[in-house]
């Protein structure tokens, strides 16, 4: 039976790439909740885990396609120092968000600093990867009238901003 939409769902996974190398992980004891149906998880992780039940266990696997899309040699682009605000760290590694002219934000890396050329990369970090994700659901509950609201499913707390 599949999880229906603008549920809050709370999980424990764990994030390897294909050579079993750890991406990401909920182990120090910080567990990931999230809103159904509204895109916030990877469309084939929220898809397998809307067939399990609590304290359910599973691995699942998702070809770079269906994760973070193909590396798109086309997204990287040379810039120059100038184009950084001034006083800004730039260094290979930095993550910083542009806005396109519609307004839409577009993170990017700084892949290569050459004196006042500087590489930077609009792919998202997991492009290309085949992912794997080890799952314990925790539990589902109704989102409240807040969450709803918001978008988004908030912390014990009530907030998760």
């Amino acid at each position: 039976m599949s999880i229906e939409a603008n549920k809050v769902v709370t999980l424990n996974y764990t994030l390897t790439d294909e050579e079993g190398n750890v991406l990401d992980s909920t182990k120090d004891g910080n567990s990931f909740s999230y809103m159904t149906g509204k895109n916030q998880i990877i469309p084939k992780l929220e898809e397998e885990v809307s067939t399990m039940i609590i304290g359910g266990k599973k691995s699942v696997k998702i070809d770079a396609a269906n994760a973070y899309g193909e590396y798109d040699e086309n997204a990287k682009k040379q810039v120059k120092r100038t184009e950084f605000p001034e006083g800004a760290e730039v260094k290979v590694g930095s993550r910083y968000v542009a806005n396109s002219p519609d307004g839409k934000q577009m993170p990017f890396t700084i892949n290569k600093v050459e004196g006042e050329d500087i590489t930077i990369d609009f792919n998202h970090p997991l492009a290309g990867k085949n992912l794997e994700f080890a799952v314990e659901l925790l539990d589902i509950r109704d989102a409240t009238d807040e969450e709803l609201n918001h978008g988004h499913a908030h912390g014990e707390d009530g907030q998760a901003h």
